[in-house]
């Protein structure tokens, strides 16, 4: 594990996912300031998020036919530019154009990045685990950073949004304009062994099907926790915010673990049991009665259904050794924004048959993910060619 270079990218992660957090983060700003309506609000999540997760596996193949390092800052640089300039745009055209540039620049980052750390990490699962941590603190800062600059005066203040990203882009360039021969020499025959190996194009559409079927879940928990608990379960307003912390922190708790396990039972072991203990958490979540043990299944939940997550990453890069940012766009972007493309229908759903209905439908979701993740094979790269 080369710990410098691990510790520069997860630092750029957690840089360029505040962006990815300070886009929803500014959005109850935009509707006091400017009166956006709930529809213009739902328009520039499209473009933060269902643009990004589209162009995502295009980064990702341009990022395997021409491997260039200079992607990562210029990914989250772009994100800034387009956060800062969202705020000082004149019309809901060209904030919706400033916040899908964010989008672009969010999507071009994670595929090099996420390929970087995999380098950086060799065969440790736990490093891939601290990478994705990583962009989870950078996310869940940007709701204090955007109240921190815009609460006290308005959107006008965006720009300084992008200091952070600045001051990244600095310390990205210290660190890497001299950069060590022998890093580039085992990059250099990773891309070798790689091109030995061949795709397994059958098991990675098994595997994204697999994350599929987890993404539903994981974002329908995310947008319903709170409500389901304050309204099916009778909690009061900051029951239903703890549970929806509960989830989330463990989420954090679930990655870093996952890794670890990782390192230690093997990746398909860990995936596994991942998945067998989240099907328990979300139907004790629908069974629950009180906010007490929703709270309780909500962290089994969270940390349940995250032991899988560095793991996943990996197994897509080794299915397709060949376009391993290519298998990071779309396990990354692609599969996971499929949750919040259905979210409108799972959300008529709970409007005509209540959220408990909707939660039952996901737990079946997870079910089959999880019957997908009994059929998962490990593969690795072969560390002979490496040598």
């Amino acid at each position: 594990m080369n710990r410098k270079r691990l510790g520069l990218l997860t630092g750029t992660h957690s840089v360029n996912d505040l962006y990815q957090g300070l886009i929803p983060a500014l959005l109850p700003f935009m509707v006091l300031e400017r009166g956006y309506s709930y529809t213009a609000v739902s328009g520039l999540i499209l473009a933060a998020t269902g643009l990004s997760s589209v162009v995502q596996p295009l980064f990702g193949l341009y990022a395997d036919k021409h491997p260039r390092n200079w992607l990562i800052p210029a990914g989250f640089m772009l994100a800034a530019l387009g956060v800062a300039l969202a705020g000082v745009a004149e019309s809901y055209l060209w904030t919706w154009l400033a916040i899908a540039i964010s989008g672009l620049g969010i999507a071009a980052y994670h595929p090099p990045a996420t390929t970087a750390a995999r380098l950086a990490g060799g065969a440790s699962q736990k490093a891939m685990s601290l990478f994705s941590v990583g962009g989870m603190l950078g996310a869940a800062a940007a709701p204090l950073v955007a109240t921190a600059v815009i609460g006290g005066s308005s959107l006008s203040a965006t720009p300084w949004l992008a200091l952070p990203a600045a001051v990244m882009a600095v310390v990205w360039w210290g660190a890497t304009r001299h950069a060590d021969a022998a890093e580039a020499a085992l990059a250099h025959a990773r891309r070798r062994a790689s091109s030995l190996a061949t795709n397994d194009w059958r098991a990675f559409l098994r595997l994204s099907a697999v994350i599929v079927g987890w993404s539903i879940p994981y974002v329908t928990v995310l947008s319903m926790a709170a409500l389901y608990t304050s309204r099916d379960l009778h909690g009061s307003s900051a029951q239903g915010a703890l549970v929806l912390t509960c989830f989330t922190a463990a989420s954090a708790i679930g990655t870093l673990g996952g890794g670890l396990l990782a390192d230690r039972v093997g990746r398909i072991a860990t995936i596994r049991l991942g998945y067998t203990l989240a099907l328990p958490a979300l139907a004790g979540l629908v069974l629950a009665n009180a906010p007490l043990p929703a709270m309780l299944c909500a962290a089994l939940l969270g940390t349940a259904m995250f032991l899988p997550f560095a793991s996943q990453v990996t197994l897509a890069q080794d299915y397709l050794p060949r376009n391993p940012a290519t298998a990071a766009g779309i396990t990354l972007g692609l599969a996971l924004s499929v949750g919040g493309m259905l979210s409108p229908l799972l959300g008529m759903l709970s409007d005509s048959h209540g959220l408990r209905t909707t939660l039952s439908l996901v737990l079946g979701v997870l079910t089959l993910a999880t019957a997908l993740a009994f059929q998962l094979g490990n593969r690795r790269i072969e560390e002979t060619a490496l040598a």
